[in-house]
């Protein structure tokens, strides 16, 4: 039998996703029936397949509760992956506080709840900042930091933050709260100017490749008006110490594995250790085109995904 496959992606995002087009040839030759498909498009008829793909629903953050009302929904009418209960949990990045307790070592991560008080909870963090980054005793200034949405994609709605900028940090704050959204407080580590990130891809739980990324927030630049911050890609080997931290942080995840596919963002300390930035588990890219065969491998694992759920 032939599945039918939905790679899932939105109306803003047509024609953006580079992952798109190879990744549609390999499931067509790996002997899928595939279409490309936007989930805001109330016309759909989930039911005709038998997998839905989350691929580039870039626009979730700025319509999540809509987002996750339509997910549940897909769930109830095809399998959708990753399943809706991870895509709840990934959407939010307050999951990396869970992660840290799993003894995961990821970015220090502060979070301002909606009814909380910007100024003071700026303040605070600077405080701690300041001390978590002296030595010999006393203090220090705090350093770059950053700005971000709990529930956020792309980059939008994030900003580096000098500790000079303290009043337009707090105003940044006080504008996402203002508009009920949970606030992630974090210190900008000085490596990734130098190092960027690196981001590992899994597909059923395998390491396929690994691209670095350069840095997307700069002094003095707010955050991106576009529907994602644009990348500067290409591909790496990880080394060892980022495929342990990965691999620790895709066996943390409270939900049963391995999944369909995954994406772990990682970028080093002060000591250059390998932390994790985000994990990727809704709509990440997945950058097949900068690694031989990772479009045939991804292809390859959604269909016997989907022959599984079909024999089912």
């Amino acid at each position: 039998m032939t599945p039918r496959i939905a790679l899932v992606t939105a109306r803003a995002a047509r024609g953006t996703d580079p992952d798109m087009p190879p990744l549609l040839t390999a499931l067509r030759q790996a002997g899928a029936d595939a279409q490309e498909v936007d989930w805001d498009d109330d016309d759909v008829d989930w039911s005709r397949y038998d997998l839905a793909l989350l691929r580039s629903t870039w626009d979730y953050a700025y319509r999540a509760q809509e987002f996750l009302d339509w997910a549940a929904r897909v769930a109830e009418r095809t399998h959708l992956r990753n399943p809706l209960p991870v895509v709840r949990w990934s959407t939010d990045k307050h999951y990396l506080a869970e992660l840290a307790r799993a003894d995961v070592a990821v970015v220090p991560s502060t979070f301002v709840e909606p009814d909380d008080d910007a100024e003071a909870a700026v303040d605070a963090f600077l405080a701690n900042l300041g001390n978590a980054r002296a030595t010999g005793g006393g203090t220090r200034e705090a350093g770059d930091f950053v700005v971000k949405p709990a529930v956020g994609a792309g980059s939008r709605d994030a900003q580096r933050h000098g500790p000079e900028d303290r009043a337009q940090a707090i105003a940044h704050v006080r504008r996402l709260l203002d508009q009920r959204r949970a606030v992630l407080l974090q210190p900008y580590l000085e490596q990734v100017d130098h190092h960027g990130e690196t981001a590992l891809l899994f597909f059923e739980g395998a390491f396929s490749h690994a691209v670095g990324k350069g840095p997307l927030l700069k002094r003095g630049e707010g955050p991106t008006t576009e529907l994602y911050a644009k990348e500067t890609i290409a591909p790496t080997e990880p080394s060892l110490e980022q495929l342990e931290v990965a691999h620790r942080a895709l066996a943390a995840i409270p939900f049963d594995k391995p999944l369909l596919y995954a994406r772990v963002d990682l970028v080093r300390d002060d000591n250059g250790a390998p932390v994790l930035l985000e994990l990727e588990l809704v709509e990440p890219s997945v950058f097949v085109v900068h690694a031989e065969g990772a479009a045939e491998r991804f292809a390859q694992a959604i269909v016997r995904r989907a022959k599984a759920d079909l024999s089912r």
